[in-house]
């Protein structure tokens, strides 16, 4: 008998195209969605750059240029976008009517202290936060010492009582100089610092009844200097207190007149509270 012959199936060797279609594909897809997303990003970024050059430029911060800008969001997409760097330097960060009334008590303190400026115990400087009014200590302090000299009251009256007529917010900060202390009373410049903020805060309020909400005191020991501690004459002029007239008013509706800035100074005679 004739044998019969066993058909074998026939095999597909080319299978794996389908599976290799499917994988660039996929690929494909996912390429595409990256696209999306990396211009979804650049006008975002465009956005938010401009958002904040917008809210700066409104804040005096950065000056207008006279160059047209791009509006819409395709000439965003056209372009690349820049990071923005922002540098607020020393100018003062106000409107300016705020600024010209600090411009006022910097000129009325000018004349009340001439004779401490010409001595170079006083300095008023027009600052990123505020009018600055640096005490130097060899005019107010005994080295290692927290309260005010006698001798410095009537100076700090003209001060306190000029301030006190004020709305403006105030911060008290002590500085000193590179040179170590260890007293029995403060164990490093930073207790020192702080010290001198606080009783210069505390004779503020109790001899010339400033709101205590509008003060803060603060204490940065050396490490805030306006000259290099190299020479006496720069580590002088880093023993300070400085009390910075800022641009802001955080007690609404204050009476700055709450007590007569003319009796201020006559109202206690005594010398003012030393540090605790």
């Amino acid at each position: 008998m004739r044998r019969r012959e066993r058909r074998h199936g026939h095999v597909n060797h080319e299978r794996w195209l389908v599976s290799y279609a499917d994988f660039i594909t996929l690929m494909f897809a996912f390429f595409v969605v990256l696209y999306a997303s990396s211009q979804a990003d650049k006008r975002k970024q465009a956005e938010v750059s401009q958002s904040i050059n917008q809210a700066f430029r409104a804040l005096g911060l950065f000056q207008n240029t006279s160059a047209t800008p791009k509006s819409g969001l395709s000439s965003a997409q056209d372009e690349s976008v820049s990071p923005v760097n922002v540098v607020l330097g020393e100018e003062l960060a106000a409107s300016e009517d705020v600024k010209h009334d600090l411009t006022r008590i910097q000129h009325q303190l000018e004349g009340k202290l001439s004779n401490q400026i010409a001595h170079h115990v006083v300095a008023l400087k027009m600052g990123r936060d505020g009018l600055v009014i640096s005490l130097r200590e060899a005019g107010f302090y005994t080295s290692g010492s927290a309260t005010p000299n006698p001798g410095s009251i009537s100076g700090l009256d003209q001060i306190g009582q000029t301030l006190a007529a004020t709305p403006y917010d105030m911060r008290i900060e002590g500085h000193t100089d590179n040179v170590p202390i260890h007293t029995g009373q403060f164990a490093s410049n930073w207790e020192l610092s702080a010290a001198r903020a606080t009783a210069m805060a505390e004779l503020f309020i109790d001899r010339y009844r400033i709101i205590p909400g509008r003060l803060s005191a603060a204490g940065y020991a050396e490490f805030h200097p306006v000259a290099s501690n190299d020479s006496e004459e720069g580590r002088s002029q880093n023993r300070r207190v400085d009390v910075i007239v800022l641009s802001r008013i955080s007690v609404p509706g204050a009476n700055p007149n709450t007590a007569d800035p003319s009796s201020a100074g006559a109202t206690h005679e005594t010398e003012p509270p030393a540090a605790k």
